[in-house]
């Protein structure tokens, strides 16, 4: 069986004032330890998962590897490596893709060059925006210049798949300066990108700020809920026209570029997640590694087995999850084979969100109604409801 790989990497120059993720500024002192910490999780993996309680994956071959984070470029490239080569020397492995999340401004030529050397073949980039304005709003350190400089060098360096992305409703975003980072970003012409829509929640200082009615972090700038929407509908024009393949609600590819191990997660394949507040599915087990840094090198420096969550997958929960991220990808999900995998009963439902526009039902695959794709959380509760 194929299974990815994730590394998670918490740390960051600066937290994002839209960021909602369990990362942060750290002292670059603990990226060592860190390092040691996952490279020691990565060996003794097989052992802790035996002795947890966790059902292994049989003939399991790792054949994605996604090292995300936080800013998984801020460390060491040789520490980079020890992780590949970690998953190398413990597990069956026969990459088809490995990919880092960098940001713009810590890409260099000797940086670029090492991760080559390491094994990685896909960069995913924190672009946003490429308007000064609102990256500097967001907390965002690179500029617009850092970005061509990005690609440039690792084009020179022979990456040939490049993943960026930008956010529609970051504050100070208008019209013009969205079509202009779409503009931008199709000039540069990536293999992959990802467009997210603004999430404003309490978990964030941003969304703290608007849900109290506060003015700090240009909250009152922010464009509304109907103009996000338009943002992305535009987006998808342009991403469409340009030759770009949209096949899951937030991301598009050039034919066969498509995210090899974003997939797994939308087709409820297994994967092992490794690190602080890392995520790991084996088809019948969902369990989280601590998400503090310090609990989690703690943990492992101690031989002891870092997860904090350990749950059994129902089947109501399989089913739900079977409809809720199958339904992201835009070709659907065949609604048949869910109903008799799950012995569940679905149609009448799905007829009377297909009535409100909702849905699309051809009498064999579901899919969400093209228009819809901006209010997919809506559609997806009233499906489950």
């Amino acid at each position: 069986m194929r299974l990815g790989v994730y590394v998670q990497v918490p740390f960051c120059q600066t937290k994002c004032t839209y960021c909602n993720f369990h990362t942060g500024v750290f002292s670059d002192d603990l990226y060592s330890p860190y390092v040691d910490a996952v490279c020691r999780e990565i060996s003794e993996y097989p052992g802790m998962q035996r002795e947890n309680g966790i059902a292994p994956i049989p003939n399991a071959v790792v054949d994605t590897v996604y090292v995300g984070g936080g800013t998984p470029s801020l460390l060491d490239p040789m520490g980079l490596r020890r992780m590949i080569d970690g998953f190398r020397a413990s597990l069956e492995c026969k990459f088809e893709e490995v990919t880092l999340e960098a940001d713009p401004e810590t890409i260099t030529s000797g940086k670029a060059a090492s991760w080559r050397g390491a094994g990685f073949d896909r960069i995913s980039m924190g672009v946003q925006s490429f308007e000064d304005r609102e990256l500097k709003a967001a907390g965002r350190m690179h500029r617009r210049a850092d970005i061509f400089d990005a690609m440039r060098i690792l084009r020179d360096e022979g990456f040939r798949k490049i993943s960026a992305d930008l956010i529609a409703g970051l504050p100070h975003q208008t019209d013009a300066t969205w079509d202009q980072s779409v503009a931008q970003l199709l000039a540069l012409r990536p293999e992959h990108i990802s467009i997210y829509l603004m999430e404003i929640d309490e978990a964030s200082r941003l969304g703290l700020e608007v849900l109290s009615g506060g003015n700090r972090y240009s909250a009152s700038a922010l464009p509304s809920d109907d103009a996000m929407a338009e943002f992305y509908e535009r987006a998808c024009e342009r991403l469409a026209a340009a030759g770009y393949l949209h096949y899951e609600i937030s991301n598009w590819a050039l034919p066969g570029s498509e995210s090899r191990h974003n997939l797994k997660y939308w087709r409820r394949e297994p994967y092992f997640g490794f690190g602080a507040g890392a995520h790991s599915f084996n088809g019948m087990q969902r369990w989280a590694n601590a998400h503090d840094p310090a609990a989690y090198t703690a943990a492992v420096s101690q031989g002891r087995f870092p997860v904090e969550q350990l749950e059994s997958v129902t089947r109501d929960r399989a089913l739900e999850e079977e409809l809720f991220l199958g339904l992201r990808q835009l070709a659907g999900v065949d609604l048949t084979v869910i109903e008799t995998k799950y012995g569940a009963s679905l149609r009448t439902r799905v007829e009377e969100l297909r009535a409100q526009g909702l849905l699309e039902w051809d009498g064999k695959l579901l899919r969400l109604a093209p228009d819809r794709l901006t209010i997919s959380n809506e559609v997806f509760v009233n499906l489950l409801d």
